[in-house]
């Protein structure tokens, strides 16, 4: 049960403070050059937004999941399951940033969702 856990929090925290930090990003826009005045205004643009504080706090979340979860399994199996995030990350930035995600796109989250479940069954 407490590999459920792990794993979920791993996904789930982590690509939704990818999903968080992409949505802050998106609402500050991109530098217009790459002076360091600019890249300043940017970065005190990016921190008053509170999705980027929510990001953050789910990508710590997910990390630590992420910690435990290699205190306790193979290396080799814990980094091909949180490849789930991939799937995660498509399906949410269709459905919570409105992204136009490609057929060949959905092909490769079929791919990948083969691959962990090909290692998840081949744990022993």
């Amino acid at each position: 049960m407490l590999n459920f856990v792990l794993f979920t929090l791993i996904v789930a925290a982590g690509t939704g403070g990818e999903l968080s930090v992409s949505r802050a990003m998106k609402s500050v826009g991109e530098p217009v050059s790459f002076h360091p005045a600019e890249i300043g205004r940017v970065a005190l643009r990016a921190i008053r937004q509170p999705w980027m504080w929510a990001g953050v706090g789910m990508m710590a979340l997910a990390f630590f999941a992420l910690l435990g979860a290699l205190s306790m399994y193979n290396v080799s199996f814990v980094v091909p399951v949180t490849a789930l995030s991939y799937v995660a990350g498509a399906f949410g930035g269709a459905a919570f940033l409105r992204e136009r995600v490609t057929f060949w796109r959905w092909i490769g989250v079929l791919l990948v969702t083969i691959g962990v479940t090909l290692v998840f069954f081949g744990k022993s």
